[in-house]
């Protein structure tokens, strides 16, 4: 056989089995993941080293409501984020599985593949992954309760779960450990992202399926207009000023100091709750936080980032106010004097008919289908 003959033989051969593997890898990938998106949504981004499929939303689904995940069994992720409260808690401050009160509440998790930031008041946590770390390892405040001490432990719990072991090895095919931390927090993390949501009243209104109320349709117009001003931190398509997604600009987050605070008329913010200034040291970060998103904010009482403002029309008198006058007290300041308040922040004149008309507005942005969508429901409860 000639030399040219055998050459075209083994590029022949290694051809077939490189068809060969691909076919085998092809056929052990999940399916690509398809987005149900709403009207208007654009396509999220999703990391490449973690790109959703349906099998690892599943596990992730599982993983979020599994209280085996806390370091003493007694806590889930979804114990600080009900889906009835759209995965918030209805606590001011949050409390971690030993205890321990947080310095702020937990945040809602419906369409948070569109944040830009995932805490309140750290620019530099971008990515669910990452973010995920906090509550299964944070030493202080305790939350989910992982040490170095237990998390080999923990990782048995569900290791020794049947159903685990059979549904990560479809979620993450051809890994030799199928299930590990890294796998577990990409879980979670891909569940998330599959939490949209836009089937409000609102949302209705501008497909043209429902007509808002006349109290509805002039809370809009105050909300979107420049007499309120609402829209310039919650004019995004998720109500906020903070949106990430496939071909948005790259822009730098912002941060708001509001005036609620004003402590003795230095400008300070109470201890570890003083916003980005905890990370800069900068002044003008003083008391700056996320603005959060405005959906379904009629089920996310109380409000702000230390739930101190109790319901939706104190939390409209706040902002119409132009900050938050406190008499007596530790923390007695005038929140509308803070020197480091943003200049948006400012007294609105409002007769309380446009109080209860910007209040009946932000009701309409309520989901209700999200709250009770199985996809996203405790699995541990339909067993």
């Amino acid at each position: 056989m000639s030399a040219v003959r055998r050459r075209l033989l083994l590029l022949a051969g290694i051809a077939a089995a490189s068809f060969v593997v691909h076919s085998m890898a092809s056929a052990s990938a999940p399916p690509q993941y398809r987005w149900e998106l709403p009207k208007g949504f654009p396509k999220p981004n999703v990391p490449k080293n973690n790109p959703m499929s349906d099998a690892k939303v599943a596990v992730g689904r599982r993983l979020f409501y599994d209280v085996r995940l806390s370091g003493n069994g007694t806590q889930s992720c979804g114990s600080c984020h009900r889906q009835e409260l759209a995965f918030t808690d209805g606590k001011g401050q949050a409390v971690g599985s030993t205890g321990q009160l947080h310095p702020r509440g937990a945040q809602s998790l419906i369409n948070v593949v569109y944040n830009s930031t995932l805490t309140w008041a750290n620019p530099a946590l971008v990515s669910l992954e990452r973010q995920m770390e906090v509550p299964l390892f944070s030493a202080d405040p305790v939350e989910m309760g992982v040490t170095d001490a237990n998390k080999d432990a923990v990782l048995r719990r569900i290791t020794k779960d049947p159903w685990y072991r059979a549904r990560f090895r479809r979620a993450f095919p051809g890994q030799q450990r199928p299930i590990s931390w890294t796998t577990i927090i990409r879980s979670i993390a891909a569940f998330q992202r599959s939490l949209i949501s836009a089937d409000s009243r609102y949302d209705r209104y501008l497909q043209g399926k429902v007509k808002l109320t006349a109290a509805e349709k002039r809370g809009m117009e105050l909300f979107m207009g420049e007499r309120a001003e609402c829209h310039h931190c919650h004019g995004s398509f998720i109500f906020n000023d903070q949106v990430t997604y496939q071909g948005s600009p790259a822009e730098k987050p912002l941060f708001h100091n509001t005036g609620l605070y004003n402590v003795a008329g230095t400008g300070a913010f109470p201890e570890l709750n003083r916003g980005v200034f905890e990370l800069t040291g900068e002044p003008k970060d003083m008391g700056a936080f996320k603005a959060p998103s405005l959906r379904n904010v009629e089920v996310t009482a109380p409000y702000m980032h230390d739930g101190s403002i109790p319901t939706l029309e104190a939390a409209v008198d706040h902002y119409a106010n132009g900050g938050r006058l406190i008499t007596d007290g530790p923390l007695a300041g005038d929140g509308r004097a803070n020197p480091y308040k943003d200049p948006l922040i400012s007294e609105i004149v409002l007769e309380p008919g446009d109080k209860a008309d910007l209040v009946a507005f932000l009701k309409t942005l309520t989901d209700k289908r999200v709250l009770t969508d199985k996809r996203f429901s405790d699995p541990f409860r339909q067993e």
